[in-house]
């Protein structure tokens, strides 16, 4: 698979639930698995599962988590990637509208908004690159 793209996963990136979403996807396409299994991982996280919102993905339990994860193929890393993923719903379900409402109204530079997501465990240079591709598509 070449490089995924958030209209390949059927995600609109002009809304917050949208780049919500990008960013799951971004997270685990952002890792050293096969971008297949990143993209069947996100399809059973978000279609099966409808974790598609960061109170939604807060309230999945570690083992919940860990089950999707190898349902999609993503074993290797399941157990650090579902508590990863389940602290960034955790603090996303209560900050994350606000960041992109900071960000429309210049409160907040594009530069500090990656910083802050760069401050989330499992959020590294590959996945902020590849979620920042289509967000500055869509809001620079």
């Amino acid at each position: 698979m070449n490089t995924v793209t958030a209209r390949d996963l059927g995600i609109d990136v002009t809304s917050a639930d949208g780049l919500f979403r990008w960013l799951l996807a971004s997270f685990l396409l952002g890792k050293r698995i096969r971008s297949s299994v990143a993209v069947q991982t996100y399809r059973v996280l978000v279609d099966q599962q409808a974790a598609d919102t960061p109170g939604r993905l807060a309230r999945c339990s570690h083992s919940t988590l860990v089950r999707l994860l190898g349902q999609g193929g993503y074993a290797r890393y399941d157990q650090s990637t579902a508590r990863r993923l389940h602290a960034l719903g955790c603090t996303l379900a209560s900050k994350w509208e606000g960041q992109l409402q900071g960000m429309q109204a210049g409160f907040l530079s594009s530069d500090d908004f990656k910083r802050w997501l760069l401050s989330f465990e499992g959020v590294g240079p590959k996945t902020l690159e590849i979620f920042m591709r289509e967000f500055s598509q869509h809001h620079d």
